[in-house]
């Protein structure tokens, strides 16, 4: 199922605000969970702000299918739509849930709903109920998982891809930092550490200030305050930006993380694409070449036009960049240590 089926919905009240409806109005909300106020919405309201999950809202997306929608109020969204793969629909959603409703911060991508409900029409629900934070919620072969999202217009991805931006170092250097709090947020400042999984361009969103939003947290894990390591027989993941413990072994830690981190500080800071294949899943090729190439007098070279403070601040990105992906965990840093490092930059 790629997309919910459309049909014909009644108008939403002017005065909507995703948290209340004028007297006698139909609200779009099917409950509200007092404890964060994230607000379970209907099939009905999702439809009918994405003009009936319109294929003309539809935006890019590799493993879900996103809507553009707008709100009564004029307030742009993001619609996802959870699409069965190698994670199941339902998986994907619970988790998303799950890790972002406990999360406010400007790194990371805001949650503001959730739908798990089949298209109306569809009379019957034959599935099992779950337990989400002392609430029943249907999880049924035939729902369509939809979580609203704000909106951000564009992935890391996208903004790699143009050469306009490769001489716009306080944009790059923005981005950067934007990522390191965002991750030491999820690392260090949740009851408990929160692993990610899957760092990569596509899942760093970017707002219209070009402020990025860590998104996508379907392949996470949360550790116990004093676990430090878990273990998986089922390695999922973007070739290129998974460690190589992970993939190899299975191992799970906040120490994957960090090396996914340190391949976006390269492909940020020298704004050279990683081209992983299926022999160089961990991007050893390109780390390598990075480190052969990038010498001082390169990295002066292809930033001729910036003063010296500047040239400092991609030497150490660069540098923080390489220490991340070294092979042996131990050698990482961690992600207070980046922290600490970049705090005594200019403006961190």
């Amino acid at each position: 199922m790629d997309s919910p089926r459309n049909r014909k919905n009644s108008s939403i009240p002017e005065n909507d605000q995703m948290a209340t409806q004028a007297s006698g109005a139909k609200s779009p909300e099917k409950n509200q969970n007092p404890e964060n106020a994230l607000p379970q919405l209907s099939f009905d309201f999702l439809s009918q702000v994405t003009n009936g999950f319109s294929e003309e809202l539809k935006l890019s997306g590799q493993f879900a299918t996103f809507y553009k929608g707008t709100m009564p109020d004029g307030r742009v969204i993001t619609v996802k739509l959870a699409r069965n793969g190698v994670i199941p629909a339902n998986e994907q959603y619970v988790k998303e849930i799950k890790y972002l409703r406990q999360i406010q911060h400007e790194n990371i991508l805001k949650l503001l709903g959730f739908c798990s409900e089949a298209d109306p029409e569809q009379l019957e629900h034959k599935g099992k109920n779950i337990e989400q934070k002392g609430k029943e919620i249907l999880m049924d072969a035939d729902n369509n998982y939809l979580l609203c999202y704000e909106y951000a217009p564009k992935s890391l991805r996208e903004f790699l891809s143009d050469d306009a931006n490769i001489v716009d170092w306080a944009t790059n250097f923005k981005i950067i930092k934007g990522i390191i709090h965002g991750l030491h947020f999820l690392h260090e400042k949740m009851d408990g550490p929160i692993v990610h999984m899957d760092l990569q361009p596509a899942n760093i969103l970017l707002d219209a200030n070009m402020m990025p939003k860590i998104a996508n947290f379907s392949l996470s894990r949360r550790f116990g305050q004093e676990q430090t390591e878990m273990e998986t027989d089922k390695v999922v993941g973007l070739k290129g930006y998974m460690a190589p413990e992970y993939l190899y072994s299975g191992e799970i830690s906040p120490q994957c993380d960090i090396y996914s981190l340190g391949v976006l500080l390269l492909e940020i800071a020298t704004r050279v694409k990683n081209r992983p294949n299926d022999e160089d899943m961990s991007a050893r090729n390109f780390i390598a070449s990075i480190r052969q190439t990038w010498t001082d007098e390169h990295i002066a070279s292809q930033y001729s036009s910036l003063d010296p403070n500047d040239i400092q601040d991609v030497k150490a990105c660069i540098d923080t960049g390489l220490k991340c992906v070294d092979v042996a965990q131990k050698n990482r840093p961690s992600i207070v240590e980046i922290v600490n490092r970049f705090s005594r930059k200019r403006g961190m």
